[in-house]
């Protein structure tokens, strides 16, 4: 669904071509004007990100990345005229930002997850990305535990992704630049913001439409059409446009799984003319707690949901992309191995309209944590709590009208982190995510089910037999097969811990290096931070418990028989 505007209201224009970007050590330069004419220029592409322009350019390895935390990245760009009133949007900047026009700094941004308006005319544009190093390095309340897997403690602080901090997880590809759109508007329509859609399903079958936004320019008749069925806008006392719009016995959004995934159009006119609102689909979710309380399971439409699914990261961790063609292939091949649940964790970062587009297409739900994960982050500090809010509002207005957009979470192993160092439940269950988050969310998507943290649920918040678990019985913990079903295990939002071994072409592509006995080899295969063993290790105890080989002998003797079991092995064990 179409966010922030009246699309058909609004001439966009991609600013995506001529900018350059030019790097210095941090603080050199205060403004675009301190750049000297000799300093080198290189093309870069937006939305993307300095590695990508790097790369591009031969200057960076993503095998053996650079570190860009102490650098400031300059993006330029010369704007062609613009007539009339027009206005300069700034989709998504990593992470701490400066913008200028002719010189003259009219924006400063601090998170990656936020986006951003500024008025135009014909203008010199540039965009400074200031290092983060300094940043990190800042000290802010002290914290009550340190999570191990990252590898800067300052990162709690600052409102960018974790990618690029977890060693052992990821290159550490630090995202810096536009990373998503920047757009030229010129309006040649009423002015429209804070527009906010949501769709939902009652246990009747009648879809409910609803519309909010605020336009004080805005007159004349206003109607919401959408499955055939109309309703009209009315403005109350606080100047707010509403509309609920009633379709009994709509076609409802089912996760492929269970049914068809239908989506329906909606359109908004004023006095006659139509203004798109793209496509929406309406369901009903509800968290099914069981017999006995303890049970987490999903309800769709009434009727139980086994959620079978993967944890997302990105569909590429330099550039950071967030168009379609970037994320079909990997969500296709999701839903076409029976998947009908994708999880964009804590540790990620937020996806774009696209993603939520293809998802609701492909009836694969959505379980969306905040940005936030395994730190002590202070809900005490406002200048932080303001980013958090403000990009959880955004969010919410973005995709509320997506049917895939299904559980709504405060975000991953924060409470995990403090419990298993021992810390009582008042320290690590905070007001962040037991309070502040879940208002939001009951303000903006009052029809979806919202999570505390992940895992969550009992009596601690890692054991797995209630409520939200991080299951690694089978998997990291070397536990037999039939550990799931002993333990109980309720739901996992995250589970097994195992180094897939890609297929013979994906290797030859990316990694054609002699398999298994090159260094190299090892430096991909994931592993905990501080741990003796990594997740090669895992899958070699499951190869010799399945098929009674010694992994370490064949792997020796023979690699791709050795590789032949590793790709059996993660296949059995999942299956399993």
């Amino acid at each position: 669904m179409s966010d922030r505007r009246l699309s058909a209201a609004t001439a966009e224009k991609r600013l995506q071509d001529g900018w350059t970007v030019t790097t210095t050590p941090p603080g050199l330069c205060a403004v675009p004007g301190a750049l000297k004419a000799g300093m080198e220029q290189l093309p870069a592409p937006v939305p993307g990100t300095l590695a990508g322009a790097l790369e591009r350019a031969g200057r960076f390895d993503r095998a053996d990345p650079t570190n860009l935390e102490h650098l400031d990245a300059w993006y330029r760009l010369t704007l062609e005229e613009v007539p009339g009133p027009a206005v300069l949007r700034f989709e998504g900047l990593a992470t701490v930002a400066e913008v200028f026009l002719n010189g003259n700094k009219i924006l400063d941004s601090e998170s990656m997850f936020e986006a951003h308006d500024v008025l135009t005319g014909r203008d010199e544009l540039a965009l400074c990305f200031r290092a983060i190093g300094p940043h990190l390095e800042k000290k802010g309340p002290r914290a009550r535990w340190r999570p191990r897997m990252m590898r800067s403690q300052g990162l709690r602080l600052l409102r960018t992704t974790a990618l690029g901090f977890m060693p052992g997880w990821c290159p550490d590809v630090v995202a810096v630049g536009p990373w998503r759109p920047v757009s030229l508007l010129r309006q040649d329509g009423p002015t429209v913001h804070d527009l906010h859609l949501t769709s939902d399903l009652d246990e009747a079958g009648t879809g409910h439409l609803a519309l909010s936004f605020v336009a004080p320019d805005l007159a004349g008749e206003v109607v919401l059409h959408c499955a055939g069925g109309t309703a009209t806008a009315v403005r109350d006392a606080d100047g707010i446009w509403r509309v609920d719009l009633r379709l009994p016995g709509i076609d409802a959004w089912w996760p492929a799984s269970h049914g068809a995934p239908v989506l329906h159009a909606g359109t908004l006119t004023v006095d006659g003319r139509p203004h798109p609102l793209g496509r929406t689909g309406f369901r009903r979710i509800a968290i099914d707690r069981g017999a006995d309380g303890r049970d987490f399971s999903l309800r769709v439409n009434g009727e139980p949901v086994f959620c079978r699914g993967a944890v997302w990261t990105s569909a590429d961790i330099v550039d950071l992309p967030g168009d379609r063609a970037a994320y079909e292939p990997f969500l296709k091949a999701a839903a076409g191995a029976g998947m009908n649940m994708i999880r964009i964790g804590g540790t990620m970062a937020y996806e774009s309209t696209e993603f939520f587009a293809l998802c609701d297409e492909l009836g694969l739900m959505v379980w969306q944590d905040v940005m936030l994960a395994n730190f002590d982050y202070p809900a005490n500090d406002d200048a932080l709590m303001f980013h958090v809010k403000a990009e959880l509002r955004q969010f919410l207005r973005r995709h509320c009208a997506s049917p895939s957009l299904a559980i709504l979470c405060g975000g991953s192993e924060m409470h995990q982190q403090g419990a298993m160092l021992g810390l009582p439940e008042r320290i690590w269950k905070t007001a962040l995510t037991g309070e502040i988050l879940p208002t939001l969310c009951a303000e903006l998507a009052p029809h979806l089910p919202y999570v505390e943290n992940s895992p969550c649920g009992g009596n601690q918040p890692f054991f797995v037999n209630e409520g939200v678990g991080h299951y690694y019985g089978v998997g990291a913990y070397l536990r037999p097969l039939e550990d799931a079903r002993r333990a109980n295990l309720r739901f996992a939002a995250e589970c097994l811990a195992f180094a897939n071994v890609p297929q013979a072409e994906t290797l030859s592509a990316h990694l054609p290096v002699p398999a298994v006995h090159d260094p190299r080899w090892k430096a991909r295969v994931p592993r905990d931070a501080g741990a003796s063993w990594d997740f090669e290790d895992v899958r070699d105890h499951y190869t010799a418990l399945l098929y009674g080989v010694d992994p370490a002998r064949l792997r020796r003797e023979n690699p791709d028989r050795y590789l032949t079991y590793a790709r059996a092995t993660t296949a059995e064990v999942m299956e399993a």
